[in-house]
Order: C-alpha cells, then structure tokens, then sequence
C-alpha cells in the first residue's frame, strides 16, 4: 500500500506502508543513529513526534521486549529508506512491522530519508502528518498546518508514570558494560522524578546503589521530602520544559536541600528551577554521535541525544559552572553547581543504545551524594 508523509510546508514524500494503517500527526525530526532502532522507538522521549531515520536499513535484527526502554513505542510515526524484510536475530520475537503494527504506529518506507533530513536541516523542524490509502495530499498538508505546535503541548504528562513505585529490576548481566559506580557502606533512598524515563536509568542508579521510588512528574517538592530521599533524579523525557511549570516548581523546592542529577529535559528543567533560560533548537541533536567535550578533565565522550531545546549558557546563574560542550554546535551539553547540590548533563549516560562513554557520570552522581549526604537520608531514607 502506498503511504504519504505530507509536511507542513507542502513538501510530500512518498514511499510503501508498514506498520499500522493509521493516519498520525507529529513533529518530523530525524535521528543518526546506526543501531538500536528499538530503543528510540520505545523511548518517551519522542512522543509528539516521527522520527526519520537516517541510516539506509532498519529492522534487520527485528525487536524484542527486552530491548523496550517503556512499555509500548512513543512516537507518532516512523520513517525509513529500506525496511528489511527478513529480520535475522537469535533474540528477535517480531519483525520491525508486526511490532508497529501490534502498536498501532504507522510507518512509512522507500522514502528518499537523505532528501527528508537536508530539507529539516535547512528549514527547521516542522509538523508532518503520515497517511496511507488513498488520502488526499492537499488535506494532509493542511492537517500538518493546522496541527498545534509541538512546543505549546505538555507532553510530560503523557508519559509520566500514574502513581510512585519501587524500582528493584537490575540490568541484564549478559548486556552490563561495567562503569565506575562506587556505591557507599549503606544504599540510599533515590526519588527519580518521571518526566519519561527510559528504563536502563532506573537499572543503572539501582545499580550505583541506590534504592530507587519512581515518582509522577507532578509530585509536589514537600511530598518528595516527606519520602526522605538521599538524592534526587531527573528524569529525560519529551517537550518543551516550560511547559512543564509543575516540574519546574517541585525541583525549585528541592534545590540545595538534597543532592540532584538531571539528564535530558531534567538538565533543562533543573536550569529552569535556578533561574537559567531554555531555547528550542532549529532541528535538535538526535542519535548515539555526538561528542561532547567535559571541560573539567578536556575529555571528550561521544554520547546519546534526543532532544530539541538547549540551555542558554549565558543565563546559568552564579555558581553554575558550565562543565560540558557540544563539540558540534557550542551548545551547553551540562553545568555543576557546588552550592545547590545539583549536576545535569544534557545527553543520556545511559545510553541504550550506546555508545557507554557517558555510564561514569552516574558514579560521579554516587559521590556527590555520598559527600552531601542530606539530613534527609538520615533514620528511614538511608539503609
């Protein structure tokens, strides 16, 4: 069947139907990762959005639900050049369309997705629209046009967890990269604030010896407080963090009384909480390339991003020492303030995907807190 993606600015592009057979409308981004196609189709990160994938072949090693980084794929709908027709892979359970399908994302292939990405590179990113069938282009045009901008919708409570529970699951010993995490005498009590999460951040900070209670991401600061938390987590997740105004206010109360460690919308959320200044990207840092330089040790770590807003180095406020570059654009890819407690990085250590450069900053995160222990932790937080 013949699929349609109609962008907002007229431009259409036509390939093959996979997937669901549903009409979806989102922001078009793409993303240069090689591998781990799963993971970003899984990662809430990217609702709101289709996501055009720039290396030629997808779906040659099929999917899995080990590889899910949620519990179903995010994103509005996918793009791709080639669409393999065979998956080949010992833990593979579906192809890459059974997966869509069962999801009811849709998809489209046989697109020229080099032409797609030069065009956003050029123009910016924009609203699009995936249709198969015989729908008219002229009216998906016009469904792009009129859909709402991306930045104006609060996405985080799409995908924010409904209730807190304890995260115990660690990762699986056959895939553990070892990293630098030199967990205390005692483990901590760990609030990780849902903003939406991908799960290997939750494994990790288990890991680093932390105990970890997975909060909503509308949890007010003194109901935080009241869990007597060690240390604080600030979770990735998608949108514009001004939208986010309840998260912005819970992490303004809990500033400089617990140590904190954002990545992602958590990084922009946390500079948002002291007074710093976000601004939206013209087509965001999206894939598992991209090196960062740590300007404290002139390390450079090549990372995984996804996102479209960035922090304005110049309005991080007194204290916020800006720690980490974005060797492509100058972008401010992470700050440190001493004084607050507070470390956040724009990237995700994480990764899942790779590459595993960046898994040492959850050690780095143990430490900070195992300097500041916060009274908090004391009795119930710490055990």
């Amino acid at each position: 069947m013949e699929a349609v993606l109609a962008l907002a600015d007229g431009r259409v592009f036509r390939g093959r139907a996979f997937g669901s057979a549903r009409q979806r409308v989102g922001e078009v981004v793409f993303n240069t990762s090689m591998t781990g196609y799963q993971e970003i189709l899984s990662d809430p990160s990217y609702r709101g959005q289709i996501v055009v994938m720039t290396s030629p072949q997808i779906g040659n090693v099929g999917t899995n639900a080990a590889d899910d980084e949620s519990a179903a794929p995010q994103v509005e709908g996918f793009v791709v050049r080639e669409l393999s027709p065979a998956p080949s892979n010992w833990r593979s359970t579906q192809s890459l369309h059974e997966y869509l399908s069962q999801n009811d994302i849709p998809g489209i292939a046989e697109v020229d997705t080099r032409a797609i990405t030069r065009h956003l590179r050029s123009l910016g990113v924009l609203n699009g629209v995936i249709a198969s069938g015989a729908a008219s282009v002229e009216e998906l045009v016009r469904t792009a046009r009129e859909a709402p901008g991306f930045g104006s919708l609060d996405l985080v409570r799409q995908v924010t967890c409904p209730a807190a529970y304890d995260w115990t699951e660690p990762r699986e010993t056959l895939w553990a990269e070892p990293f630098d995490a030199p967990a205390g005498p005692s483990r901590v009590r760990c609030v990780a604030y849902d903003f939406g999460a991908k799960r290997n951040i939750f494994k990790l900070l288990h890991e680093s010896g932390f105990d970890v209670t997975v909060v909503p991401a509308t949890l007010p600061a003194k109901d935080a407080l009241a869990l007597r938390p060690g240390a604080v987590f600030l979770s990735n997740g998608p949108g514009d963090p001004a939208a986010a105004t309840y998260a912005i206010e819970a992490v303004r109360g809990l500033v400089g009384r617990v140590p904190i460690f954002g990545i992602c919308l958590g990084h922009q959320i946390a500079a948002l909480a002291i007074g710093a200044k976000t601004t939206k990207l013209k087509f965001g840092h999206r894939g598992a390339n991209h090196p960062v330089r740590d300007l404290r040790t002139g390390r450079v770590a090549v990372t995984s991003q996804n996102h479209g807003y960035a922090v304005e180095t110049q309005t991080l406020p007194q204290g916020a020492e800006l720690t980490h570059v974005n060797l492509n654009d100058g972008t401010c890819e992470g700050f440190f303030d001493e004084s607050r407690q507070l470390l956040a990085v724009q990237y995700h250590p994480e990764s899942s995907p790779g590459p595993h450069d960046a898994l040492g900053l959850f050690g780095e995160f143990r430490r900070l807190v195992d300097r500041k222990r916060s009274p908090l932790a004391a009795g119930k937080g710490a055990r």
